[in-house]
């Protein structure tokens, strides 16, 4: 396997137990928490994720592989997950992704990529020219970036609570 995939693959296989591990069992006062308003509770977080391993990542991995360039990438709702939780519980969310992600990861994995497909043109519908390369790179960020929100949105739910130490604890001032 190009070195490239099995980097991408040691984040993106972990991440359900990533998310399993901050949400599974916790009180609604951790998984709906949000810093603002309108912004992503942990619990949409993991909606988000779900959504984009289907309508996202795989869906325009394979545009690319069979169009190159020439189409552009559906454009990703990143809201398009809301309705989709409503009433679902947190174990049965986290249940899906993990499948979900797991099916996706086999694909990635059965593709046998190498650094001509990395190289392989798409086009976003805002950004213009990307490769493969790049949607997986941004796949992985993505998920990274993700467990860091999850994570200032709890820390910042104790800001004030830490008192004094809140000097020492830069997460939960953070932008």
């Amino acid at each position: 396997m190009h070195p490239f995939i099995s980097e991408s693959i040691a984040v993106l296989e972990r991440t359900p137990r990533v998310m399993a591990a901050l949400l599974d069992g916790q009180p609604e006062a951790w998984t709906e928490a949000r810093e603002s308003e309108g912004s992503f509770s942990p619990r949409d977080v993991l909606g988000h994720l779900i959504h984009g391993e289907d309508t996202d990542w795989v869906p325009r991995l394979r545009l690319i592989l069979a169009k190159g360039d020439s189409e552009p990438f559906v454009p990703f709702d990143r809201f398009g997950f809301r309705a989709w939780i409503a009433g679902r519980s947190i174990a049965d969310l986290l249940a899906e992704f993990a499948r979900k992600r797991e099916e996706n990861v086999g694909i990635v994995r059965g593709l046998g990529l190498d650094d001509a497909d990395l190289a392989r043109p798409g086009r976003h519908p805002e950004l213009g020219a990307v490769t493969l390369r790049q949607l997986l790179a941004t796949w992985v960020v993505h998920d990274l970036n993700h467990h860091g929100q999850i994570v200032k949105t709890m820390a910042k739910q104790y800001g004030r609570a830490v008192g004094p130490w809140r000097a020492f604890l830069p997460i939960v001032d953070a932008p």
